[in-house]
């Protein structure tokens, strides 16, 4: 998985007019243009909001992406909860889940 990779292209999309622009034009051409694993296309392509969060991607990231998708607030914080019942515990990230003894699960 390549987490680096997605929140770079949400951190560019947020900040960058010109990504945006190719965003609204053609979105599957400007996933091209990143190493991303198939996993991650289909979930900013869907967008799968809770996929992205169990993924590891930055909530602050994540936010800002989701509205630009056209969530609110509260579907934005389903989309997560409903994220982690359906494909488990956040598996990379500062949001990775750990034991008690600090280990990664």
């Amino acid at each position: 998985m390549s987490l680096y990779t997605v929140q770079k292209l949400l951190y560019q999309l947020n900040r960058d007019r010109s990504v945006q622009q190719r965003y609204k034009d053609d979105f599957a051409a400007l996933l091209e243009d990143y190493d991303l694993t198939g996993e991650e296309r289909h979930a900013l392509a869907a967008p799968d909001i809770g996929l992205l969060y169990v993924m590891g991607v930055n909530g602050q990231l994540l936010m800002h992406y989701a509205a630009l998708c056209g969530f609110e607030w509260d579907q934005y914080i389903s989309a997560m909860r409903e994220g982690l019942a359906e494909h488990g515990s956040v598996r990379a990230g500062l949001y990775a889940a750990t034991d008690d003894r600090g280990a990664v699960s």
